[in-house]
C-alpha cells in the first residue's frame, strides 16, 4: 500500500509524504506515534479527492502563529505581563481563515489531516475554530460576528499555557487536584484575553464559558442555558466533537458517526438540541474515503457527500454480500432509502482510501 494523503506532526511539518510506501517498519512507527487512521492509494478510488477545509498555506501559517504564541506564553507570567501583540497576529490569520472558508459554497465539517498526538493543543485550537466557523456560517452570522466567534474559538484554550505541562499531557486519569488545576484554564484564559485591548470581550467569554453546559453541570461557574452566551454553546459542541475524534495520549479517536451519537446523548441536557441538529446536518459523519459495510452485505468506499443529506452518501461498492470482488458501481443512499450503512472498517485497519 502507498499513502494517499500526507501525515503531519502537530507543528504542521510533514512526517510522511503522500505516495510513500507503507512498509512494515513505517506502519509500526505510525502505530507508535498513535496515528489512528491513514488514507491509502487505490486504483478503484483514485478519482476521489479529499478536500481540505483550508488551503495548505493558510493552515500552516495558522499553526505557526498558534505554536509561536502559545510557546512564548507557556510558563510565563502572562496575566501580569500582558501580551498586547495577540490581536495583530491572530486577527490577521483569522482574516485568512475566513477568506478561505467564504470561498466554499457550502462548507462542511470534514475529517481533517492526520497528525501525531504531540502538542495536541495547537491542532485542537485550529480544528475547533474551523468547526465553530462552519456552524456560525450555517447559522447565518455576519462576517463581524464570525470574526469574534472565530477568535474566541481559536484562543479558547489559551489558558492551558499556564497549566503545568505534566498535567496537560498526562497520559492517565487526572487526580482531583490535577483536574481542579485543569479546570482553571477557562478563567485563566478569560483573564488573559480580556486584558488584550483589541481582542473582543466576547472572545474572552468564549474562553471562560466553553465548558459550561446548559443543565448547570459544567464549569467554572455552573451556568445554565440562558446564562451561557450563544457563541460559547456553539464552541462547546465543536470542542467536544474534536476531542472525541482526535487521537490523544490516553485514548483512541472515535469516528465521526460515533462522536455525533455521543454528543446526542447530551441533547437537551449538555447541549442545545437545535444546535446539535444543525451540527449533525453540517458534519460529514461518513467522510470521503471511508470504507463502509451496507445493510445489503456489500462493502465499499464513500465517494461523494451531498451537503443536503450528509448522512446518506454515495458509496462505491467494491465487494458483494459474500465478500466477493464485484465490478465497482455506485449506490446513492439518498435515493436507495431501504439501504443503510451498517458498519465501518475496523479502526485498527486502513479505513480510508482516497486519491
Amino acid at each position: 500500500m502507498k499513502l494517499g494523503k500526507k501525515i503531519y506532526n502537530d507543528e504542521g511539518i510533514i512526517l510522511l509524504a503522500d505516495g510513500a510506501e507503507l512498509t512494515n517498519p513505517i506502519i509500526s512507527r505510525l502505530a507508535k506515534m498513535d496515528i489512528g487512521y491513514v488514507y491509502i492509494e487505490d486504483a478503484l478510488t483514485d478519482d476521489v479527492i479529499i478536500p481540505g477545509m483550508l488551503q495548505d498555506e493558510t493552515r500552516n501559517q495558522a499553526l505557526k502563529v498558534i505554536r509561536s504564541q502559545f510557546q512564548d506564553m507557556t510558563g510565563a507570567s502572562t496575566i501580569t505581563k500582558g501580551f498586547y501583540h495577540l490581536d495583530k497576529k491572530f486577527s490577521k490569520i483569522m482574516d485568512f481563515i475566513l477568506d478561505d472558508m467564504s470561498s466554499q459554497a457550502d462548507p462542511m465539517i470534514m475529517l481533517l489531516d492526520m497528525h501525531t498526538t504531540d502538542n495536541y493543543l495547537y491542532v485542537h485550537s485550529l480544528n475547533v475554530c474551523l468547526y465553530t466557523l462552519v456552524l456560525g456560517i450555517a447559522h447565518g452570522y455576519s462576517k463581524n460576528d464570525l470574526k469574534v466567534i472565530g477568535l474566541g474559538s481559536l484562543l479558547h484554550d489559551i489558558g492551558k499555557t499556564q497549566i503545568p505541562v505534566k498535567i496537560v499531557q498526562k497520559p492517565g486519569m487526572l487526580s482531583e487536584d490535577e483536574f481542579r488545576h485543569m479546570q482553571a484554564h477557562t478563567e485563566i484564559g478569560y483573564r488573559i484575553l480580556k486584558e488584550e485591548p483589541n481582542i473582543p470581550l466576547l472572545a474572552a467569554h468564549c474562553a471562560l464559558q466553553h465548558h459550561e453546559r446548559i443543565d448547570g453541570s459544567g464549569y467554572p461557574r455552573g451556568l445554565t442555558g440562558p446564562q451561557i452566551h450563544e457563541y460559547a454553546k456553539w464552541l462547546g459542541v465543536a470542542d467536544s466533537y474534536d476531542a472525541m475524534t482526535s487521537n490523544r495520549v490516553y485514548k483512541k479517536a472515535m469516528l465521526p458517526h460515533q462522536a455525533v451519537e455521543a454528543l446526542y446523548v447530551g441533547s437537551g441536557t449538555l447541549y442545545e438540541q437545535k444546535q446539535l441538529e444543525l451540527f449533525r446536518d453540517r458534519v460529514a459523519i461518513y467522510p470521503l474515503g471511508l470504507t463502509v459495510t451496507l445493510s445489503t452485505g456489500e462493502s465499499g468506499v464513500v465517494v461523494k457527500i451531498d451537503p443536503g443529506t450528509p448522512h446518506r452518501p454515495v458509496v462505491r461498492v467494491l465487494t458483494g454480500p459474500e465478500g466477493e470482488t464485484v465490478t465497482p458501481f455506485e449506490r446513492d443512499l439518498s435515493t436507495a432509502l431501504s439501504v443503510v450503512i451498517s458498519g465501518v472498517a475496523d479502526q485498527d485497519e486502513p479505513a480510508a482510501r482516497p486519491n
